[in-house]
């Protein structure tokens, strides 16, 4: 087979406009590109990242636009039985012409279209183009034929366009339509090639490998397929070069003992030997006519649940080679509003900041795309896990027949090309749209969920009702997941199955909402608020200042909290009550901008590390995995914005992101103190007792036991009292262990409100060989109602290290979120939002730092 790549392309604007003049075609700069990237480096638009320019670039989505480019064939290259032009992704509707023949009409992102060129081909020169509609007035008129839906986000008619719907508009995204060829496009001649390769591992209780491959062919050959699987060295583990191809189709099988092969397992539980698959089609005369490579994994995954013991409900959760994981790690949505500027190695400084963060799993969320190649090939290299939605998200989609269809062929692509990849443990049906059904009250029974497989009745009772993409959930997904991989689909996230709605705490997986949205509980809640497996939480934080100034774009007089271009990079509904509902519940803080970024970024932080920690408890072993993960709603932005991401878009982490990976480590402890109050008897509201009770416990993720040092001490604030004690204790393998119950150790019981209780801090580390495993210090709250020292009775010292690149935290009170930073070139830290006591000095890694003086924000620091 020969191939080569279409690079050199030009563009316009159909009929001239705001961004070409009539008849005017620009050089593209790269390719594969979108319309917006070629002009912005053209300069004819502006940034629509920085102020309100998002608004003064709507035309370009709303216009129709035009790609060609101009290759030569050769004689040679025209002798072949076969020539295809291979388009890996068009955005969206386009019509292409080849010679000034219509070829192809597009319709769907998500797919590629491969199209038989060689009647249309001259010897010499040739033209290609791509006329693109707007996709947006495309969708309109589709809607207008179809009927109008309910869309939480986003324009409406976005139900109707199979497109990445976060272009629309969401509420941590902006209204940008993207529009061109965003991936490669090439022409293909060869006589005869290999068009799938279908292999799959089937893994036993007692880790036995069978191997299977299936190789279809494009037509039957009197020639044969050669099948090797390579080790991850190089060496050749299995072959069979001779199989005969002259079906169209050949197979191979391979079995393996126990301990043949290395299994792949998770971060943090074994490593990823990664093997690889050549795969060859021969002629008779030996020839090679086509050659497909696919790196592999072994691995046992499953999602299990079966019945608990003390509570209600199955649990939800993943098992890989017989070793139930907790699954702690983040959202992912599309890492850029324009994708085609998104690099491999963006990529993986994107997931390597997960794996650094201690995270496990990253949830692929169903209202952007189904990630490139290079996406999952690098969660396969690092050992995360990776949940995939389909592009379905917060909507009543519709099922018509041509919808259906395209629906059908988008699945089965992405299926096919997603399945081999080892961290691909789940596939669910949609995003909230179940949610939506159960808000809209639309005609949904969940006591009515029969076998999985298609039928002519389950369609028209399903078409007939408000709710018709139900079939597209239950019917028409599960059937393509099922005949094409051996991965678990779960209907839609979050589903809960077995007759209850979605918002079911002890079954499937949970979006739990009501801390920011909802009921806006505090997040204090979070142990009340625990599900089985809580694929959604979050908290908003503004990114780094250094951001900020960015999407300001130099205008010093927008630069305070409430201003209007602060507002527009913010496009959560009621952000500005709900920030300040969960600001002034739990803080003092001030209105001047580099003290709100502080304040918010605190919240942020320490409500998901009491999530983190609170849920992690919950994993108490076999039988007890009363939540089974938590993935944290975002990792990421795909444009500067103040959000619910714990790393903004320029990859700048956010405090929330080193508290989050504190509360992911190996091993971790957790407290939580609760008042009780009892009455003398039960005709008096003036008699009562309010005792303070402290609760400790420990986390050990590793697969064997761990003997442990629990030290605790108490520091009263506003004096020298301290209180120590230590114990040794063993943290249980694979969950957590109550490690201690009784009185908060310094503060009296309390027998009138008035009775204001001491500011008591207790610090609990775990402590193995010498080497502080886990450390957590737990502050009464709210924090506002503290009376924090002076700076000069806090004594807090941050001494730049020898090396320039590291400082050492001390005290003489304790001190609460610690946050560090420095004037001029940014620096890469280790920790942030740090709590630290007297006696127990930390050490930051500061990459970058050169020696620099360092610069401290904390709770009660003088500028709230």
């Amino acid at each position: 087979m020969r191939a080569r790549l279409l690079q050199e392309w030009s563009f316009t604007q159909i009929g001239g406009g705001e961004g070409t003049n009539d008849g005017e075609w620009l050089q593209t700069s790269e390719f594969p590109t979108s319309v917006h990237v070629e002009l912005l480096k053209l300069k004819k638009i502006p940034d629509p990242f920085v102020g309100l320019h998002e608004w003064d670039v709507q035309w370009v989505g709303e216009s129709d636009w035009a790609f060609k480019t101009a290759f030569t064939v050769t004689e040679e290259e025209l002798h072949c039985s076969h020539a295809d032009l291979v388009f890996d992704g068009l955005d969206t509707f386009a019509k292409v012409d080849l010679n000034g023949l219509t070829i192809l009409e597009s319709s769907n992102q998500f797919v590629s279209y491969r199209v038989a060129a060689k009647e249309f081909l001259k010897l010499g020169a040739n033209e290609l183009v791509l006329n693109f509609e707007s996709a947006f007035l495309k969708g309109r008129d589709i809607e207008k034929k179809h009927g109008r839906f309910a869309a939480f986000n986003g324009d409406s008619s976005r139900l109707h366009v199979r497109k990445a719907q976060y272009n629309y508009g969401w509420d941590w995204g902006p209204v940008l339509m993207t529009i061109g060829p965003w991936k490669p496009i090439s022409l293909e001649f060869y006589e005869n090639r290999i068009v799938e390769l279908d292999v799959r591992s089937d893994i036993s209780e007692s880790l036995e490998v069978k191997l299977t491959g299936g190789i279809t062919i494009s037509e039957k050959s009197s020639g044969v397929v050669s099948f090797v699987l390579k080790a991850p060295d190089g060496s050749v583990v299995a072959s069979n070069t001779s199989i005969p191809a002259g079906r169209g189709h050949a197979t191979v099988a391979f079995d393996f003992a126990a301990g043949q092969l290395d299994l792949w397992y998770p971060v943090g539980y074994g490593r990823q030997p990664l093997y690889t698959v050549e795969v060859e089609l021969v002629a008779e005369n030996g020839q090679v006519l086509d050659t497909k490579t696919l790196r592999i994994a072994f691995r046992r995954a499953r999602v299990v649940q079966e019945k608990l013991i003390d509570q209600e409900g199955l649990t939800f959760l993943f098992e890989i080679n017989n070793v139930r994981i907790f699954c702690g790690g983040s959202n992912w949505i599309p890492a850029d509003s324009f994708l085609t500027t998104v690099t491999p190695e963006r990529y993986r400084a994107w997931l390597q900041l997960m794996v650094d963060g201690n995270q496990n799993m990253v949830r692929v969320w169903g209202g952007g795309i189904y990630e490139p190649d290079a996406f999952y090939d690098i969660c396969d290299e690092l050992g995360l896990l990776v949940w995939q939605d389909f592009m379905f998200g917060c909507g009543q989609y519709p099922a018509y027949d041509s919808f259906l269809e395209s629906v059908k062929v988008e699945a089965e692509e992405n299926v096919k090309r997603l399945r081999h990849h080892p961290s691909i443990v789940i596939f669910a049906g949609n995003n909230e749209d179940y949610q939506v059904a159960e808000l809209l009250e639309l005609d949904l029974n969940y006591n009515d969920e029969t076998a999985e497989s298609a039928d002519t009745d389950d369609k028209s009772r399903y078409l007939k009702t408000n709710f018709p993409a139900r079939y597209i959930y239950e019917r028409t997904l599960p059937d393509i997941v099922k005949k094409y991989s051996d991965i678990y689909y779960h209907r839609g996230s979050p589903y809960s199955g077995h007759g209850k709605p979605t918002t079911d705490r002890t079954l499937g997986d949970l979006h739990q909402w009501n801390v920011w949205h909802g009921s806006q509980e505090p997040w204090h809640n979070w142990d009340i608020l625990a599900g089985r497996f809580v694929s959604e939480f979050g908290m908003e934080g503004y990114p780094n200042i250094r951001t900020v100034d960015y999407w300001l774009g130099g205008n010093k007089s927008e630069r305070f909290p409430q201003s209007r271009m602060n507002n527009n990079h913010n496009k959560a509904d009621g952000f500005e009550r709900r920030l300040e509902l969960y600001l002034v519940e739990n803080f003092k803080h001030s209105f001047e901008m580099e003290s709100y970024v502080y304040y918010t970024q605190v919240m942020q932080a320490e409500t998901l590390a009491s999530a983190y920690r609170l849920w992690r408890r919950n994993w108490r072993g076999k039988g007890r995995e009363y939540t089974a993960g938590a993935l944290v709603w975002q990792i990421n932005d795909c444009w500067p914005v103040t959000s619910w991401a714990i790393v903004d878009y320029f990859l700048r982490p956010k405090p929330a992101y080193f508290a989050v990976a504190r509360e992911l480590r190996p091993f971790t402890v957790g407290m939580t103190r609760k008042e009780h109050k009892t009455f003398a008897d039960e005709r008096s509201a003036a008699k009562f007792a309010i005792e303070t009770k402290l609760e400790i416990w420990g986390t050990n993720s590793t697969v064997a036991d761990k003997k442990v040092t629990l030290e605790v001490t108490s520091f009263e604030l506003h004096s020298d009292w301290r209180d120590k004690w230590a114990k040794e204790v063993v943290l249980v393998q694979n969950s957590s262990t109550e490690l201690f119950k009784g009185d908060l150790p310094g503060q009296p019981v309390r027998t009138k409100l008035s009775d204001l209780p001491k500011v008591i801090i207790v610090s609990a580390r775990l402590i193995a060989d010498g080497e502080v495993l886990a450390r957590y210090s737990n502050w009464p709250e709210p924090f506002k109602f503290i009376q924090f020292p002076s700076t000069e009775e806090l004594g807090l010292k941050a001494t730049v290290g020898a090396d320039g690149e590291s400082v050492i935290l001390s005290t003489n009170k304790p001190v609460k979120g610690i946050v560090l930073d420095v004037d001029g070139d940014e620096v890469k830290w280790s920790d942030q939002a740090i709590d630290l006591v007297p006696d127990d000095p930390q050490t930051v890694r500061a990459v970058g730092l050169k020696g620099r003086e360092v610069t401290l924000r904390y709770l009660g620091d003088g500028n709230a």
